[in-house]
């Protein structure tokens, strides 16, 4: 997918993203402490199966389960050497479960290291382990990118920049904040969108982190200084750690949809849901947005 085409997909309407993956594996069987990529590929009918359910759903975009899938996440799990083999088959997968009905999007996240001087990781060095596992998914077949869950605007400009260097598809850029706009590491949100929309960023945002209830100030904000479609893939409101350590969020599907179309009217147009979301949040926010486009004709 060119940017071109990018742009003129999310110029039609609001672009549904698909909702969570990691929450939903845990679910699903997946261990605490496990590497969630090598999981997943030894347990595709996971994948598959919710894949599938957001696509009928409505997601028209799924997020490659290859959220950690670059050197340093598989070097935790002795897996560094089979990064291009997890990320490749980790996309076909999701074009499996896509089944031509969703676009593809190879899924990059945070190191969880600060950059330097904050941190002790270098520009030079995140630059090089997100080249390589862009480039990865790219040759995968992945049609666009997504950088989510950032924690800085540092690393997320290293990771855009290298992004852009490896291949030439679009890239969404979403961040995680604070319900008043801060960045985890540091700094406003609306700081972040105004220098990774000047790198190139395709589209850019927030995700994780809270309930798209307490984000409409922000969403509104960054809608104010963006010039590219504005993400907003938020959490099932907050989350209540039950007896068997399982974390359950406090929205349902039908509150969780009505906060979204409020999002909406702040300025997102391309929205989904994060953690504790399933396909039947993603299935009521679809037929929330329909009823809206209904009534508008």
């Amino acid at each position: 997918m060119t940017r071109d085409e990018f742009d003129a997909r999310v110029a039609e309407g609001v672009l549904l993203l698909d909702g969570a993956t990691g929450s939903n594996l845990r679910l699903a069987g997946m261990p605490v402490g496990v590497c969630a990529e090598l999981w997943t590929l030894a347990h595709p009918e996971a994948i598959l199966a919710l894949q599938r359910g957001y696509v009928d759903a409505g997601s028209r975009v799924l997020y490659a389960p290859t959220f950690t899938a670059n050197r340093l996440g598989l070097r935790m799990y002795g897996a560094e050497d089979r990064l291009a083999e997890v990320n490749a088959e980790l996309v076909a997968l999701s074009r499996e479960a896509a089944d031509g009905r969703a676009l593809v999007a190879g899924d990059m996240t945070t190191t969880g290291r600060a950059p330097e001087p904050k941190g002790d990781i270098t520009y030079a060095e995140l630059y090089d382990v997100y080249g390589e596992q862009a480039r990865a998914l790219a040759d995968a077949g992945a049609d666009l990118l997504v950088l989510e869950t950032m924690l800085s605007v540092e690393e997320t400009a290293a990771a855009l920049d290298a992004a852009r260097a490896a291949c030439d598809l679009p890239v969404m850029c979403s961040l995680t904040v604070e319900a008043d706009g801060q960045l985890l590491f540091g700094g406003a949100v609306t700081d972040a969108v105004e220098a990774l929309q000047e790198l190139g960023a395709s589209a850019v945002g927030v995700n994780c982190s809270v309930g798209p209830d307490q984000l409409e100030a922000v969403v509104r904000a960054v809608a104010a200084v963006a010039r590219v479609p504005v993400i907003a893939k938020p959490n099932a409101g907050m989350p209540v750690i039950g007896a068997d350590g399982v974390a359950r969020y406090d929205m349902d599907a039908a509150r969780f949809a009505e906060a979204m179309l409020r999002l909406v009217d702040c300025g997102a147009r391309i929205v989904g849901g994060c953690c504790g979301t399933t396909p039947d949040y993603i299935r009521a926010l679809a037929h929330a947005l329909a009823q809206r486009e209904a009534q508008a004709i």
